[in-house]
């Protein structure tokens, strides 16, 4: 797994800690609409990686019934996933089927947002490009075509843009007790993979099959969220912030170009 060992350059991560899952989630709603709110003032469109998980869509249902919700202008945002879950079109499993129901349908019939600035990972049995999406690099290929559509390819700042994917302006990543990310496993072939996005077969925890960004696009983002809850994870937040490797940690190698940030709840941050 050479050149994932480890973590990549980026501004050293901050941490912040709230009592308990739920205020987590409602703190990191808030914050999420305040950072659009701020990017909006200086650019458009922004760009924003959702995550699933049971904390990642708890704060998208907090950003829901927000009462900040609709000083966002959601016509200028687009929503991306950092990986999925490779199951039929309305799976209840699909992490966008989850999101949609928690806040994208909301969005789309009352807030403005456009249905084309939902940005989905194929799913299994959907056809693409005249051709039906029958495996993981099928779907995985054909994201990685909708996402170079919207690339920010300007290295002038030394950002590395071979990933060809959006500059992200926040993307937000949840974790598994056995420090995955998206769904980049420890010990898969994927952390090593190359260009924006990846299939993963065997994935340890179900479903087997799954389409995931790369590192190299996750390292793409000028801010990089992690939203994580449970004493469950607090042994691998304690080795991903002290800099462990990516091979054993993989959320050690999540980095944004600007920043990086743990949201936490108490428990898992007493590691």
């Amino acid at each position: 797994m050479s050149g994932h060992a480890t973590p990549a350059r980026g501004a050293a991560p901050a941490v912040v800690v709230h009592p308990d899952a739920g205020l987590l989630a409602e703190a990191a709603a808030a914050r999420l609409l305040t950072r659009l709110i701020d990017v909006q003032s200086v650019r458009t469109p922004v760009h924003v990686v959702l995550t699933g998980g049971t904390v990642g869509i708890r704060t998208l249902a907090a950003v829901a019934v927000s009462p900040v919700r609709d000083a966002v202008d959601w016509s200028g945002v687009h929503l991306w996933w950092g990986d999925e879950r490779f199951l039929p079109d309305g799976d209840p499993e699909r992490n966008e089927t989850q999101a949609r129901e928690a806040l994208l349908d909301t969005l789309v019939a009352s807030a403005g947002l456009p249905a084309g600035n939902v940005h989905p990972a194929p799913a299994l049995g959907t056809v693409t490009a005249g051709t039906t999406v029958e495996t993981p690099e099928q779907s995985a290929a054909a994201y990685a075509v909708e996402l170079a559509r919207y690339a920010d390819t300007d290295d002038a700042d030394g950002r590395d843009a071979s990933a060809q994917v959006p500059r992200f302006d926040v993307l937000l990543l949840g974790m598994g007790p056995d420090g995955h990310v998206a769904s980049l496993f420890p010990g898969h072939a994927g952390l090593a993979a190359v260009g924006a996005t990846v299939g993963v077969h065997g994935s340890p925890k179900p479903p087997p099959e799954r389409v995931s960004l790369t590192f190299d696009a996750i390292r793409c983002a000028r801010e990089v969220w992690f939203v994580v809850a449970g004493a469950d994870k607090a042994a691998q937040a304690a080795a991903a912030l002290a800099g462990g490797a990516v091979t054993d940690v993989p959320a050690a190698g999540a980095v944004g170009t600007e920043r990086t940030l743990w949201l936490l709840d108490a428990a898992a941050a007493n590691g």
